[in-house]
């Protein structure tokens, strides 16, 4: 319902609308719809300058001689949203600010951070990790337990491995996503095959067709980077990625989730840890790479050695305080995959301990998670762990609930406890001042009411709040 709201508003002109959903509700600006369009060219198409303006500030992909970048020039119905889109012509990643885990990926690939492999491709390296690309694919893990073993050092000199195409390659296996030069297209389709990457293969050959399809359709333009970005591309690499947390399990706890392993226990490949982790006598066989580049608070601990360690064989071995098996094993899980299981009676304490860890990708999966309890008996004590732990969404989330169910919510004594609270914290008050929770929750009374009956509604809602106001005798 979200995206489809998402693209009416980018074919009407809605900004305000186009603000909440994206900023509040967190809607990918990068959607496709069954005609393969995007939102910005819809905006483009139709003409709405702040539209695209925002969208583009979002992140909305618009690179020139791509297919969606020139589909969205050509489409576009003024001359200053042309200009408007080649002077985005830097946008060419994903926004960071809603996508952690895929820049983290990409910062992994291209930083060389404790990478354990490099590939020699006609004399130019190239950095890896053997841990994601076993993890990634079946190839590769095959290779560095045969022919590359114990090997640091590749060197890949076949006449039809091109540099170029091989860094494509490692961009999708790290990321799910490619960027490649047109001309290159062809050799990365048989380096896929080589990979055994059928995936990559038939996303790469349909990609292709589409982008030389509307090519020749268009007199004059010249598509000459081709860029893959699969739906499931998230999904597909955290499921891949998560193998490595499952491996990371000390053997007694394996038993949790081996039925969900695509390998049996004796056909499990090689992992490659350089780091394991002592929490209440349970061994974890990780990777530094993942939780250095991930928390400051990991990296202090191994690269800057504040933590306990001492040698388990040949792994350094870091003793973790203050945190449970139950809570570290959903944070090994965030770490590797940028997910975990989140149920009602633990999440507190994974909340409690991803702030501890510097991990405000986690804090915010567990805002996600305690949103989904919400109800009338805790949105006010969810409102207040959402301002302690900074999950502005969350805030707004409950601010928004409590509007909608104003009637049942505005007589509990702690919601008039949070009203007085946030009043105290107005000093020297004014007739402009206003209270954070009540502004909040006038907001989302007031916003996109467009019928009679509900203009009726949010009258009688305003109505309520101007009452405890005034039961409480304060000004806002």
């Amino acid at each position: 319902m979200d995206i489809q709201d998402l693209f009416h508003s980018c074919k009407s002109g809605d900004l305000h609308r186009l603000q909440y959903l994206v900023e509040v509700k967190e809607v990918e600006v990068d959607v496709r719809d069954k005609w393969d369009s995007t939102p910005l060219y819809y905006a483009c198409l139709c003409g709405h300058r702040d539209i695209v303006e925002f969208l583009l500030e979002k992140g909305a992909k618009c690179e020139a001689n791509t297919f969606d970048g020139e589909r969205c020039l050509y489409g576009a119905l003024t001359d200053e949203i042309r200009n408007l889109l080649k002077s985005f012509h830097v946008i060419s990643k994903r926004t960071i600010r809603r996508d952690l885990f895929e820049e983290f990926l990409r910062r992994l690939l291209e930083s060389k951070l404790h990478s354990d492999v490099v590939f020699s491709v006609h004399g130019e390296e190239i950095h890896a990790h053997r841990c994601v690309l076993s993890a990634r694919c079946l190839f590769f893990a095959h290779m560095f337990k045969t022919k590359w073993h114990d090997r640091q050092r590749v060197e890949l000199n076949h006449s039809n491995m091109l540099p170029g195409a091989f860094k494509a390659t490692l961009q999708y296996l790290y990321t799910g996503h490619m960027e490649i030069h047109m001309d290159l297209v062809e050799s990365c389709v048989k380096l896929a095959r080589q990979c055994e990457l059928s995936e990559l293969i038939s996303e790469l050959e349909d990609r292709l067709k589409k982008t030389l399809s509307w090519e020749s359709s268009k007199p004059g333009v010249r598509v000459t980077t081709l860029v893959l970005s699969p739906e499931n591309s998230k999904e597909t690499l955290q499921r891949d990625l998560a193998q490595l947390a499952h491996w990371a399990l000390p053997e007694k706890l394996t038993s949790w989730i081996l039925g969900e392993l695509p390998f049996e226990p004796e056909m499990m490949p090689l992992t490659y840890p350089d780091i394991c982790f002592s929490v209440s006598g349970n061994q974890f066989t990780c990777h530094k790479t993942f939780f250095c580049a991930r928390s400051d608070y990991f990296k202090a601990i191994i690269e800057d050695h504040f933590g306990e360690a001492e040698l388990n064989g040949s792994l350094p071995i870091v003793y973790l305080h203050d945190v449970t098996v139950d809570v570290f094993v959903r944070i090994l899980s965030y770490m590797y995959s940028d997910s975990c299981d989140l149920h009602p009676d633990i999440v507190t304490d994974v909340l409690v301990t991803a702030d501890m860890y510097l991990l405000p990708g986690l804090k915010r999966l567990c805002g996600v998670a305690m949103a989904t309890c919400m109800d009338v008996s805790n949105v006010v004590s969810m409102i207040q762990t959402s301002r302690l732990f900074g999950l502005v969404r969350l805030e707004s989330q409950c601010a928004e609930f409590i509007a909608n169910n104003l009637p049942k919510i505005i007589g509990q004594e702690d919601f008039k406890q949070l009203v007085i609270e946030d009043a105290s914290q107005v000093k020297g008050r004014e007739e402009t001042d206003s209270i954070d929770v009540i502004d909040e929750i006038r907001f989302y009374i007031s916003s996109f009411v467009q019928t009679y009956s509900e203009m009726e509604e949010a009258n009688d809602k305003l109505r309520l709040i101007d009452d405890l106001l005034e039961e409480l005798d304060i000004e806002g």
